[in-house]
This record gives structure tokens, sequence and C-alpha cells, in this order.
């Protein structure tokens, strides 16, 4: 007799759990509950068992396991699992070429074009010198170890990922901050965005994408960084002072130049932020995207740990470190000066 047989009993289904009675042979643990003569019973109160899913399957086979459950969600993913391949394989397949193109070109061009054009970009950005000299000296020092390949295919895939990321996260932050019903809707989805594990989000890409298309990856770390870019870009124009708001409607502005001419400058710092955030959440949705066939410093990671490479691991692990310092370095430079701009 299980701890809940009374439950079915008072509501009259013992015909139905009878109903549910497997002929298949008894599960290892049965058996050996079995062989060791206990009954199921808890021996006292403080033993009982919460009422779950597989404690009330103990008293009545009809009832679903938990086990049921996440099977019948398998079941029901593979089910769409082909129509929403056809929806979504051409819809993503420019991702697919951006991210190959990039990647393909970075590394088809020589070193001697690429690093002065990342300097060139930095100083472009920062008017800093100083950071110039510090992200020579870093791009040098993977070249000088050979991680000058991993470092490049590390930094293709996020400045596409996080140009995408830029690309999707204003405008839906603008419409955010434009009508209060569109943040109340989408306020949720970023909170779920936010919140689930990175590894979460490769397994239902596993199941519609191949592991060899870039795609895969390149999804997951848009999903996974687009959240911080969306945040600040509806608070940066919500946090717009209404006086200013006010000025602009006394000069009798339109809608669409009070955002581009008034709001967008003013929350530009704050929008920065976010591309920062995003940038920075790209290179570690990078590293966990190695499992996938993501290629980069996360592939090394991932070796080290599997054949106990400790140098390998350490000596990747620090070349993202670099990565993650360059990105950060150069992003805050470039926001320091639209502050200082704004202020003078």
């Amino acid at each position: 007799m299980a701890t809940y047989d009374f439950i079915f009993s008072a509501l009259g289904l013992e015909d139905w759990c009878a109903e549910g009675q497997s002929d298949a042979p008894m599960s290892m643990a049965a058996l050996l509950q079995k062989t060791q003569g206990t009954t199921g019973e808890p021996e006292s109160l403080w033993d009982t068992p919460f009422p779950s899913m597989d404690a009330l399957n103990e008293s009545c086979a009809a009832f679903p396991q938990s086990r049921d459950l996440t099977k019948g969600l398998e079941e029901g993913f593979l089910s769409i699992k082909d129509s929403l391949s056809v929806v979504l394989d051409p819809l993503t397949q420019p991702l697919s070429w951006a991210l190959d193109g990039t990647l393909y070109g970075m590394l088809n061009t020589p070193w001697w074009i690429v690093i002065p054009v990342l300097l060139a970009v930095v100083f472009f950005v920062t008017k800093s010198w100083k950071l110039v000299g510090f992200v020579a000296v870093s791009l040098c020092l993977l070249a000088f170890i050979d991680y000058y390949r991993y470092a490049m295919e590390t930094l293709s895939i996020i400045f596409v990922c996080a140009f995408i990321c830029v690309l999707l996260g204003v405008p839906i932050g603008i419409a955010m901050s434009r009508n209060d019903m569109m943040q109340r809707l989408t306020v949720p989805v970023l909170d779920m965005l936010q919140t689930l594990p990175p590894f979460v989000y490769l397994i239902p890409l596993i199941f519609l994408f191949s592991v060899t298309e870039s795609k895969l990856y390149g999804i997951a770390i848009i999903l996974y960084a687009i959240v911080p870019v969306i945040r600040l870009t509806n608070l940066g124009i919500r946090l717009v002072d209404k006086d200013v708001i006010e000025a602009a409607d006394a000069f009798g502005m339109t809608s669409h130049q009070k955002l581009f001419k008034v709001q967008i400058p003013l929350a530009l710092p704050n929008i920065m932020a976010g591309v920062n955030q995003t940038i920075m959440m790209s290179l570690a949705m990078v590293v966990i995207a190695s499992l996938v066939s993501a290629p980069g410093l996360g592939v090394l990671v991932l070796q080290g740990i599997r054949n106990l490479e400790l140098g390998v691991g350490l000596v990747a692990g620090l070349g993202i470190v670099i990565l993650a310092v360059i990105l950060d370095r150069v992003t805050k430079a470039s926001l320091a000066r639209i502050n200082a701009s704004q202020n003078q």
C-alpha cells in the first residue's frame, strides 16, 4: 500500500488506477524495495513525501509521472520541428552568410592589414593613442603565442552578433519607450531571456539547425546578448528630461524630429552602455557556444577541459580576458567621448 492510496480511493478511481497497471518488468528501484521488504509507506509523518507526480504514480499507475511530462514536451517540439525549420531556415540564413563571410574575410586577410585596420578603428572611436598602443601590444602578444587565428575568429563572431543585436535591439528599445503596452509585453520576454541559463539556449537550436551551420551559435549569442541594449535604450529615452521634451514641443518639432534630434542624442550614453554590456555578454556566450562548433578561443578552453591540458586552457582563458579588456576599454572610451561632447 502506497502513501496516497486513500486519495484515489476517496475519489472512487480504483478501477481507473487498476487499468493503468503495467505488465512490464519491475524497475531496479522497485525490485530493491521489494527485496528489502519495504512497502513504500513512510515510517513516520516526518518521512511523508510531497504529493508529487511520481509519488502519486506509486499509488495509481494510471497517474502520469514527471518523465511523462518532459517526454510530452519533447514529442510536442519534435512534431513542429519540421514546420519551424521551414520558416526559420530562410529567415536565419543571412546570419550564416554574415558569420561565414566575416570569418573568411578576417582569416584570409594578412595580419599586416587586419591589425592596422583594427588599430585605426580604435583610434577613430576613442582618439586615444594610449589605448591604441595597448590594443596593438595585446594583439601582437596573441599573435606571438600563435593564438592570432583563434582571436580573430572570436572577434569576427562578436562583431557580427553585436552589430545585429544593436541593429535589432535599439529599434525595439525605442518602440518600448514610446508605447507602454509594448513595454509591458516585452519586459517578461526580456526577463526570461536574461534569467535562462546560457546552456538552455542551445537545446532547442540543436534540434532546429545542423551543428555545422554557423547560425546555430549565432542565434544563441544574439538571444543571450540582446537584452542589455534593449533595456538601456528604453531606459535612456524614458529618462530624457521632460522639460527638454516640452521645449521641443514648443518649437513645433514633430515626433520623428524629437526622437532623432533630442531623445536619441540625450539617451546615447545609456545606449552606449547597453552596447558595452551586449559586447561583453556576446564574448561570454562565444565561449559556451564552442560546445556547438563555434570557432575561436572557446574551442581551446573546451580542449583544455576535455583533454586535461591545463596550459592550453589557462592561456586561452588569458586570451579571452585580453579581448574582453580591449572591447571594454574601447567601448568605454567611446562612451566617455560622447559624454564629453555633450557636456561642452
